[in-house]
């Protein structure tokens, strides 16, 4: 009885009006079903798809640019919200996996299945740089717009951080699945990105 009302119609009403807002043009509604598409293709690896599920429609609930703690506040809204439908550990997770997704670092929960499932949910979020150059494309300029505010040369200079920081790790991916069907094309795309951020600086100087 708990799984089924953990996530129901109207809840998913109340957080798809959220996504719809119009400064979104990346983390909106449209990642968060190509998200779900992902939890769906590997459902039989999670050991609580359903959680999985709430983690996705909660972490980008509050999304503010300008803001350093939405990942803190679409935790505290998940456990407001999630409060009587699931019991207090369970939520707890969920919590955990939204606020993991402010370094994509795993969350210490204590429990393997609980981290597996993290693992899964994090490289669910972060499959898009693993798309097909044109997909990862869109998504940059995508993200861009949500910057707008942000000045091209703090853009390019926080940009080029951002995708340092990942080609820097051993692993983009937690999970060996992921690893096998994004990794390479992740690295691929971040490099080129980077180097037309350089391009890009480059041609300033000159």
């Amino acid at each position: 009885m708990e799984i089924a009302t953990l996530m129901d119609e109207t809840l998913k009403r109340e957080l798809s009006a959220l996504y719809d807002a119009a400064d979104r043009h990346y983390h909106d509604l449209g990642h968060i079903e190509a998200m779900l598409a992902l939890a769906n293709d590997y459902k039989a690896l999670l050991h609580d798809p359903e959680a999985v599920e709430a983690a996705i429609w909660f972490h980008d609930a509050i999304y503010d640019g300008r803001a350093k703690d939405n990942e803190a506040r679409s935790a505290a809204l998940a456990e407001t919200k999630l409060a009587g439908r699931a019991d207090a550990q369970r939520i707890r997770r969920i919590a955990a996996m939204i606020t993991a997704t402010a370094g994509h670092e795993l969350p210490s929960l204590g429990d393997q299945h609980a981290v597996r499932d993290a693992a899964l949910f994090l490289d669910m979020d972060l499959a898009i740089l693993g798309a097909a150059p044109d997909v990862f494309d869109a998504y940059e300029q995508a993200v861009r717009r949500e910057y707008q505010w942000v000045d091209e040369p703090m853009w390019r200079a926080g940009r080029a951080a951002v995708l340092k920081g990942f080609l820097a790790r051993p692993h983009i991916f937690h999970s060996e699945e992921f690893r096998r069907r994004f990794e390479t094309q992740a690295r691929q795309n971040m490099a080129r990105s980077l180097r037309a951020l350089g391009d890009n600086l480059s041609s300033d100087k000159s």
